[in-house]
């Protein structure tokens, strides 16, 4: 099997990869994470998620590299990390009682042949309308001030919905899981075929 890389840190996106049961790597991608003038959250999130792989390539000259991003977006505004509790009432105040989007960019590069995939996955949570004290109360237990949009949906945030909207529950974690399988067989790796 080639070697399996994920070109990120973040150790959400490593515990979702974990789930394929797969030998990998982490490596930090070094990168400008700053939006182009006019770029739509869309372009933003697949440009991030190729540059991203593509920055650990050289590192890894013979690994497959998968590389992810993720933004929120909420009345046409591009949403990341809160990073404050001040940031985090802000964002989940924005969010109260509407439909809040969440794209995420996926690329499987092949360092070797430089063969990139890459794609944006959707995922649309429909929030409940939250008061100032539940979004506080929320914030101050789980401190989810480096997720894109104030939450982990794995944890406490699931208080927060009304529902949620999607082809794969992983992606609002940060790594959609269906459409890795998916780029990982166009290049050539079987998840369940690499299962001992």
């Amino acid at each position: 099997m080639q070697t399996l890389v994920l070109g990120s840190t973040s150790v959400f996106r490593q515990a979702l990869l974990e789930k394929l049961n797969l030998p990998f790597t982490c490596a930090k991608p070094n990168i400008d994470e700053t939006a182009l003038v006019d770029e739509t959250p869309i372009a933003l999130v697949e440009r991030l998620a190729i540059e991203k792989a593509q920055a650990v390539a050289s590192e890894f000259p013979d690994a497959l590299i998968i590389g992810s991003d993720q933004v929120a977006v909420c009345d046409g505004d591009i949403l990341g990390k809160p990073h404050t509790f001040e940031n985090g009432v802000k964002q989940l105040s924005q969010f109260s009682g509407k439909k809040v989007g969440f794209y995420t960019g996926l690329c499987v590069l092949n360092a070797k042949t430089g063969q990139t995939l890459s794609l944006v996955e959707p995922f649309y949570v429909h929030f409940k309308e939250n008061s100032l004290t539940a979004i506080e109360n929320y914030l101050h237990a789980e401190q989810p001030y480096n997720c894109a949009g104030s939450f982990k949906s794995e944890g406490l945030g699931i208080c927060l919905f009304e529902k949620l909207e999607g082809d794969d529950p992983n992606t609002l974690i940060g790594l959609p899981l269906i459409q890795l399988v998916a780029l990982l067989k166009q290049h050539g790796l079987d998840v369940l075929a690499e299962q001992k």
